[in-house]
């Protein structure tokens, strides 16, 4: 029986508390484990701890579950703090695509304008993430501070700089492509080995074995023989769609995950230069963010409904299946020292990928136990992709966490201008202009002086 505390900050996000109480639930040596649900959001706090209640309740998982909209509250005696919040709303962020779309901005390849990274966006997410690794800091100190909400890439970064001494690691599910990609080319899951390093949504599969053979050959020749049908009934924006591929035979890595497609901002922008080119590619990160948008809302729209209303048991409506969210077995190795390996989000101290910059945020394997997270040394990535990394990925976030913390309009201007649809100074300032004129960003003018 573990004797461990959770906190999660932002427990009103429906559909990540359902999963992750499921886990919980159905891993039995974290029974005894207090979580702690911590939301601003009275309703869906409400409906989610009730959810969340009665599941623990039906398989009989020995929980204690408590529920506070004070986070400091939350966070007395955590052992674990895991933030899944979001502060600015999606509607937020979708106004502010509109006004860049009206400018001339596209989706692919825009890290930080037609993305949910955008910097609207970002701005009230690193605010909120020190207040969270501050207040960790004062009353659990020798807690884990667990990353889900984006932006990973610039969060993890900015976070272990300015805190060295907290104990720091984001998490993504964007890796779990390889087990997509092993099914298609007909391999078992549980037979593969892989390492894909690289930055949060910028992920490149460098080894592949299964069954303890090189496995690449085998993706080679589905893509010889097989991948067009393929191609001809996956959805738009496949991980294993025509994009991914032309960039593996591009670089000889594969691209895994949220690398490019819309989750991660459909790098890079070639593929995007109009819906022509897009449709020859397979592309539609519009319509691929409208699904989205559209999935969340009735997800969460159906569990909020259940929630005040159940018709049935939640674990015969919601299933009993272990969704396998990599935090809550994280977690337990740690409680319970379990080593296993997960791939996490730390900065990059060790050279854990060559090339990076050290103080930079790097994707690796990690081996987890008992006494704590030890990143991996990677292979390293081919030079042209590290050289897009450090031009795409880094050069960009060192530029938004310079404007950031200087509170300089000027260098957020700069920002804007290495979007790769920007093509005038003009066009990048009245984006910025645009966007913080909005009324509910008054917060974020006074900052950017």
């Amino acid at each position: 029986m573990a004797d461990v505390k959770i906190a999660v900050i932002g427990a009103g996000s429906a559909v990540f508390s359902l999963n992750l109480i499921k886990d919980l639930a159905l891993t039995p040596n974290l029974h005894g484990a207090a979580l702690a649900l911590m939301d601003i959001n009275v309703e869906r706090l409400n409906a989610v701890y009730s959810l969340l209640r009665l599941f623990a309740e039906e398989v009989n998982a020995k929980l204690v579950i408590e529920k506070t909209t004070d986070r400091r509250e939350a966070l007395r005696d955590a052992d674990f703090v895991v933030n899944t919040a979001l502060a600015a709303s999606h509607d937020r962020l979708r106004e502010g695509w509109s006004i860049a779309s009206s400018l001339g901005y596209r989706f692919g390849g825009s890290l930080h304008v037609m993305h949910d990274e955008a910097f609207w966006v970002n701005f009230y997410q690193f605010k909120l993430f020190e207040s969270i690794v501050e207040d960790v800091l004062e009353i659990c100190p020798d807690a884990w501070y667990i990353q889900l909400s984006n932006p990973v890439l610039a969060g993890i970064t900015y976070l272990g700089r300015k805190y060295p001494e907290a104990k720091i690691v984001g998490m993504c599910h964007g890796y779990r492509a390889i087990y997509h990609l092993a099914g298609i080319l007909g391999l078992r899951g549980d037979e593969i080995s892989f390492s894909a390093p690289g930055l949060n949504h910028f992920i490149w599969l460098v080894e592949f074995r299964y069954r303890g053979d090189n496995a690449f050959p085998i993706l080679d020749a589905w893509i010889e023989r097989s991948a067009n049908e393929y191609w001809e009934r996956c959805p738009p924006s496949d991980p294993a769609g025509p994009k991914p591929v032309d960039l593996y035979k591009r670089f000889g890595a594969f691209p895994l995950g949220d690398t490019c497609t819309p989750g991660g901002g459909s790098w890079p922008w070639w593929y995007h230069v109009n819906d022509s080119v897009e449709g020859r590619w397979k592309e539609d990160p519009r319509g691929w963010w409208e699904g989205y948008f559209s999935w969340l809302k009735s997800r969460v729209d159906e569990l909020l409904e259940f929630a005040k209303n159940p018709s049935s048991p939640v674990s015969e409506k919601f299933g009993r299946d272990k969704p396998g969210e990599d935090v809550v077995q994280l977690i337990g190795s740690i409680a319970c020292d379990v080593p296993r390996v997960f791939q996490v989000n730390v900065v990059n101290r060790g050279g854990l990928v060559p090339g990076i910059p050290e103080n930079f945020e790097v994707e690796v394997p990690a081996l987890v136990d008992g006494r704590g997270i030890h990143g991996i040394k990677a292979s390293p990535l081919p030079k042209r992709v590290l050289a897009y990394a450090l031009r795409d990925r880094v050069a960009p976030v060192e530029v938004e966490l310079e404007a950031y913390e200087s509170g300089d309009r000027g260098k957020l201007v700069e920002l804007v201008m290495m979007d790769p649809w920007t093509r005038s100074q003009e066009q990048a300032e009245e984006l910025v202009k645009k966007v913080l004129d909005l009324p509910y960003h008054a917060e974020m003018r006074r900052h950017y002086k």
